[in-house]
């Protein structure tokens, strides 16, 4: 019990702290996800937010510390866990754990514009003072069967000042068109970057390198970043 009530405490992001990064993750949660696949991406997300190379790119940021809440979306958006400032392997631990614990809240077809514009709420209406703003992206497809259009989300949420990166999911390989579709259609933003997934068995290593990038403020050599409109 006193374990569980300092991962709680650690997790509870009340403090006003000025943080380098705020970042918003939006995983997806829509029906062409399994419950093995949400599992499998917070244990992924757990991994690569605990993973040395990420605690030391955030260590190395102006403040020492970042912001980040892990929303899943579907024809809803529901927030896996709040916003919670890591600056430390034990708040990353605590972070960590309260993923692995709450059921599936968000269910049925794409909503993505609302997603984003959900991701811009979230950044708006906390009380983190942050250096950037970030949304970070990831889902199987570009659909959009409900809610406010991508074009009409991305432009409202670009025009804040936030940056839009992407991890797309390439479940057809490395010819899988989505990559291109994330690079046109929903990254945006100064240096804002899509980093693929080749399937499942690639999201850990693409998800680590993409949280240390957007921590260290970077982008990849090989994949040319999309500047705001």
């Amino acid at each position: 019990m006193r374990t569980l009530a300092l991962l709680l405490c650690l997790a509870t992001p009340l403090q006003a702290q000025e943080v380098d990064l705020e970042l918003v993750l939006l995983a997806d949660a829509s029906g062409s996800i399994t419950q093995g696949e949400i599992d499998f991406q917070r244990e992924s997300i757990a991994t690569a937010i605990t993973d040395p190379a990420v605690l030391e790119a955030i260590s190395n940021t102006l403040t020492g510390s970042i912001a980040v809440t892990y929303v899943e979306w579907a024809a809803n958006q529901a927030t896996v866990v709040g916003w919670t400032i890591i600056d430390s392997p034990e708040t990353a631990e605590a972070f960590a754990a309260a993923l692995l614990g709450p059921p599936r809240l968000a269910t049925g077809r794409n909503a993505i514009g609302n997603a984003l514009l959900e991701g811009k709420r979230l950044i708006e209406t906390n009380d983190i003072p942050s250096l950037r703003q970030v949304i970070d992206f990831s889902g199987d497809s570009t659909g959009n069967f409900s809610g406010a259009s991508i074009e009409d989300a991305r432009a409202e949420v670009l025009a804040a000042g936030i940056v839009i990166n992407g991890l797309p999911i390439l479940d057809e390989g490395p010819d899988d068109p989505l990559l291109q579709e994330y690079q046109d259609r929903i990254i945006g933003g100064p240096g804002a970057f899509a980093i693929p997934a080749l399937g499942r068995q690639d999201f850990v290593t693409a998800l680590r390198r993409k949280l240390i990038l957007e921590i260290a403020g970077q982008v990849p050599n090989q994949i040319t970043p999309v500047s705001a409109p």
